[in-house]
């Protein structure tokens, strides 16, 4: 996971995790070489309903959409830089992290050698090297076809919640004892509620999946149409784990599906908050970024309303 200096000034560590597809770019890494220069868009979404309609795994058909690759590693970059839009606040937001001392990180079930590319070509390699991606791998890139590299052996390939408990681990023994790390993590879609559940602060993209997922099953969240405002958030948070000194006291940003409260400069022990009800269909469709990334389109009005 990313490290940095902490801000002597900071009270605790704030670690921020974010999705990249659809969060800190608005259009999908792999749709955008998989429709142009692999299987194309027919195709995908004929996966795309084999993953629905719970005939195929998410890595099953992954497989396929990323094996209809057959270009050297590094083609089609071209066509990121054409078809790709970075989040109008991402690099401001990102910058202010580095300054604070808070460690950057991808959490990703996309394939990291892309990711790594995409963000060099969009920020430059030296400030993109700040930002410890997690995501799956790519076997031995420039081989062909494309063979993804799994994280680890689940349906989905990328377990993002155990992602998260593992850099909270490595952070909390970084830490005094009496300090517990402030986890923040951004999102658009489903997929991301495993790593959504895990973090004290979660902010969703507006008008998307995340979101409504949200507030249809009372999640706490902040909505962002972009990372300026999520900036403007941080800081605020920020500010006041400066001014705490202790107590149980707790913004109402932070997330009351997390997995523990955060108590500041306490020794007390810290109760465990942990939704224990597996969500049905709705999380089960998560892993597919054209789904969970959609808007719910309106429904048309009865005679009665």
């Amino acid at each position: 996971m990313a490290t940095s200096q902490t801000n002597p000034h900071q009270k605790r560590k704030i670690i921020i995790f974010s999705d990249f597809d659809g969060t800190i770019f608005l259009q999908d890494t792999g749709h955008v070489l998989v429709d142009n220069l692999g299987c194309g868009a027919a195709y995908r979404n004929k996966l795309e309903l084999q993953f629905k309609t719970g005939e195929r795994t998410f890595r099953e058909i992954s497989d396929d959409m990323w094996g209809s690759l057959t270009i050297p590693f590094g083609d089609g970059f071209e066509l990121m830089e054409k078809h790709l839009e970075l989040d109008s606040g991402f690099r401001e937001f990102h910058q202010y992290c580095v300054a604070e001392g808070f460690p950057f990180n991808v959490i990703s079930a996309g394939l990291k050698p892309v990711l790594q590319r995409t963000l060099d070509l969009f920020l430059g390699a030296e400030e993109a090297s700040s930002i410890e991606i997690v995501a799956n791998d790519l076997d031995a890139p420039g081989g062909i076809p494309w063979k993804p590299v799994w994280r680890d052996n689940t349906d989905s390939g990328h377990d993002k919640g155990a992602s998260v408990n593992k850099a909270r681990e490595k952070a909390q023994a970084e830490c005094e004892p009496d300090e517990i790390p402030l986890i923040v993590f951004i999102g658009d879609g489903v997929s991301d509620l495993a790593a959504a559940r895990e973090a004290d602060v979660l902010f969703a993209r507006r008008g998307l999946r995340l979101e409504e997922y949200c507030i249809e099953h009372g999640i706490e969240h902040t909505p962002f149409d972009d990372f300026s405002q999520i900036k403007k958030e941080v800081e605020a948070i920020s500010l006041e784990d400066q001014r705490k000194t202790g107590g149980v006291g707790k913004p109402v940003r932070y997330n009351p599906r997390a997995n523990m409260w955060r108590r500041i400069s306490s020794k007390e022990a810290v109760p465990t908050l942990m939704a224990t009800a597996t969500p049905s269909q709705d999380e089960k469709m998560a892993l597919w970024p054209d789904y969970f990334s959609e808007p719910k389109q309106p429904q048309p009005a009865t005679i009665e309303e």
